[in-house]
């Protein structure tokens, strides 16, 4: 292998270095935990032990460009990480500036959500499109938009933060906001909707099969509901259907505004798309300009598990 590329994902629980090529085969790829306590600088250089590691076995003037995907803000154009909240004491770091130096390399940011976009454009659901979304639906709800063949990072990195949009008057919080996007369509959100539904249920004294005590309401999460949902429990099923609606409903928006070929969707929906997709057709065939929804495919996110792995790379290769 003559040329290569190096992935660097910073996350709250765990980072990676991922090395790979340009047909985007992996490698290599070494884990290790964040353990944010211990401050930006040591996890930095942990960064860099693991590439100089790497150097020992692949020939340092081969590595073409470094790529990197955070949790935002970020600026994307002068490579400064801003406060995540997964990353406490990342105040104003400036990563980009830090490893070009150290390696003498090119070197490029892009929050997660936009790195996930690229990975599952370059290399996933949305390969050979024009025009793709790529809605996250996991602890959060985020997009990352690839318009004309280009990412599309808006002014200062806040394009695609679709999960503030209000799409009701109250709800659950996400993003900050009742009723927001994220709120309705994310695992802590999908929770507390799970939270509210089944204690008016028991109040009213109705039976809830995967929750039958109060007690226990504060331990139902997403993946909860899902299991419950798939094994047929009624009350599992209707917070499910809400979720959904509002899903449908936010695609209707996004598909309306954006005109795109392709949405790709991760995490939650990807796992659960049996229970998802019926309802967001209902809902689009109502919402949605049919003449942009038929030219729209919308898709669980190829990529999986290890989409966090091939977006630092994707950032470094695109």
């Amino acid at each position: 292998m003559d040329r290569y590329y190096l992935g660097f994902d910073v996350g709250g629980t765990k980072c990676s270095v991922v090395l790979g090529d340009q047909g985007f085969n992996v490698h290599e790829k070494i884990v290790f935990s964040t353990h944010t306590k211990r401050g930006y600088q040591k996890i930095i250089n942990e960064f860099k032990k693991h590439t100089y590691a790497l150097f020992e076995k692949y020939e340092k003037n081969n590595l073409v460009k470094i790529g990197i995907s955070c949790g935002g803000p970020l600026d994307s154009e002068k490579g400064i990480i801003y406060s995540p909240p997964n990353l406490p004491g990342w105040d104003s770091v400036p990563i980009v500036d830090i490893f070009k130096e150290e390696f003498n390399i090119d070197v490029e940011v892009q929050n997660d959500a936009n790195a996930c976009a690229l990975a599952e454009w370059m290399m996933g659901a949305g390969v050979g499109t024009k025009n793709m979304i790529f809605l996250t639906f996991g602890t959060g709800m985020g997009a990352g938009l690839i318009i004309n063949g280009q990412l599309y990072a808006g002014t200062n990195d806040l394009a695609g933060e679709v999960g503030h949009i209000r799409m009701a008057e109250d709800g659950p919080i996400g993003f900050g906001k009742a009723g927001s996007f994220e709120g309705f369509c994310s695992g802590g959100g999908i929770a507390q909707l799970a939270w509210s539904i089944i204690n008016d249920k028991l109040q009213a004294g109705e039976t809830v099969g995967f929750c039958p005590s109060e007690d226990l309401i504060r331990d139902m999460t997403a993946k909860t509901v899902f299991e419950a949902a798939i094994s047929g429990d009624p009350v599992a099923q209707e917070i499910v259907n809400i979720s959904a609606g509002y899903l449908g409903k936010g695609l209707a928006i996004l598909i309306d505004i954006l005109n795109p070929e392709c949405i790709v969707i991760g995490s939650i929906y990807a796992r659960n798309e049996e229970l998802f997709k019926p309802h967001i057709e209902n809902i689009l065939n109502q919402e949605a300009i049919q003449a942009a929804k038929q030219v729209c495919k919308i898709v669980p996110a190829a990529l999986g598990d290890n989409i966090g792995d091939y977006a630092a790379l994707c950032v470094a290769l695109n």
